[in-house]
């Protein structure tokens, strides 16, 4: 989907629905906005449910300051147009109160952004706007004044968080990526003491993932691809939906035959996904027309080493990540089901899971079906597309009893003689 093309008041409805139904922000909380060409800024109302706005809820001001619609504007509708007088780029503005960016806002910091390259790469320059009266012009003076100095999002004192960009989708991916670091560091920090990655260490993850391949043109496609191409997009949404990956983060592949994989596309946004983004795989080419995820490389080594995987999903859950930047280990010891799905989880290092390859595929096997990369991800597998998922959620559900109970006391492990009983009950190798 091209929200792009979308009428403006619909893609703030749109959004806006997005943001309220994740947890980002209140009923009352939070306004969205659009510059559109001729000049007009359109903007969420205040004090209509946010959980429920409708295109007719939408509130037009005019170029020439005249408001159109059935509501008020937002009530910090004075920033919102202070940034468009400021940044001649910035054609739309974020704003909202996400629990995690509050917590950084009240103890006045910014979120090291260094935890992973996707928070890195995605959030962008990141100031810390001083403390203003909420819908006054101090504050947007305030604002305005960081975006004037080159930032793509502040940090309000006390407040929230604002963003601006070239288009709402822009936008709403900084925030996501900005919402999605605050939260790791957080949880990361109950745990254990945040790891952080040099900015050179970054960049081999955008120049050694690539890969150029060569185009076929599909003359057919049969029923099984079809559904396997159906089961893929669910699964995805699902995914998505839960917070286990977010926009434009994660990969998804499922193994068609011999030859050929499906694999998710590169940039294309997570909740809308749809049949036709999946790229087939045919040996080393792709469908023609599209771009496949940057992690092709790892999932076509692990499918060619291994004939018993049908399916690969790597992703960035938060309380996963929250073990991946620090040292702690992710202990598959606490419920059975956790041992069943996840047995024993090695970590590997960043660069060292990007630099070969062959040899990060050849960490996996029977009983070892996932594996953590530092400051990354956690790459999992499966039988099937719904065995991978499966064990990807029991993953993130176990990480997050585990950052849980630190609060309560020490982890008390399953021990060695139950270990046996569930590998015997189980047929675990």
């Amino acid at each position: 989907m091209n929200i792009n093309l979308l009428h403006p008041a619909d893609q703030l409805v749109m959004m806006m629905n997005r943001i309220y139904y994740y947890g980002m922000t209140t009923t009352s909380g939070g306004n969205l906005s659009i510059l559109d060409d001729n000049g007009d800024v359109w903007i969420t109302p205040g004090s209509v449910d946010k959980g429920n706005l409708t295109r007719q809820d939408i509130v037009c001001i005019k170029k020439d300051g005249t408001i159109v619609g059935n509501h008020k504007p937002s009530s910090e509708y004075p920033f919102h147009l202070q940034l468009y007088k400021t940044r001649s780029d910035i054609r739309s503005v974020l704003h909202a109160h996400p629990p995690a960016l509050v917590a950084f806002s009240i103890v006045r910091k910014i979120p090291n952004t260094l935890l992973s390259p996707n928070s890195f790469v995605g959030c962008g320059n990141i100031a810390i706007a001083e403390y203003g009266l909420p819908g006054s012009a101090d504050l947007g003076n305030k604002i305005s004044k960081e975006f004037a100095k080159g930032c793509d999002i502040a940090i309000m004192e006390n407040h929230g968080v604002v963003v601006g960009s070239d288009t709402l989708f822009h936008a709403f991916k900084a925030f996501e990526n900005l919402d999605f670091c605050a939260r790791v560091q957080i949880n990361a920090s109950i745990i254990g003491v945040p790891k952080y990655l040099k900015e050179k260490e970054i960049q081999l993850k955008y120049t050694k993932n690539h890969l150029n391949m060569d185009e076929y043109v599909r003359n057919n496609i049969t029923s099984a691809e079809k559904a396997a191409r159906r089961d893929m997009c669910n699964i995805i949404h699902r995914a998505y939906d839960q917070g286990l990956v977010n926009a434009t983060q994660g990969s998804f592949s499922v193994r068609l035959d011999e030859e050929r994989f499906l694999i998710s596309p590169y940039g294309v946004d997570r909740k809308y996904v749809d049949v036709g983004d999946i790229v087939c795989i045919k040996r080393d080419m792709r469908e023609a027309g599209k771009v496949p995820s940057r992690a092709i490389k790892i999932h076509s080594e692990i499918y060619t080493q291994h004939p018993e995987i049908n399916s690969i999903i790597i992703a960035h859950p938060p309380y996963i990540m929250s073990y991946a930047v620090t040292d702690e280990p992710l202990d598959s010891r606490s419920i059975p089901e956790s041992y069943i799905l996840m047995r024993d989880i090695p970590k590997v290092e960043y660069s060292e899971f990007y630099r070969d390859p062959v040899e990060s595929a050849q960490l996996f096997s029977e009983s070892t079906p996932i594996v953590m990369v530092n400051n990354d991800c956690i790459a999992v597998t499966g039988d099937d597309l719904l065995n991978a998922f499966d064990r990807l959620e029991v993953a993130e559900y176990s990480a997050k009893a585990l950052v849980f109970s630190k609060h309560l006391g020490e982890m008390v492990p399953i021990d060695g003689k139950q270990i046996s009983e569930i590998k015997d009950a189980f047929n675990l190798k």
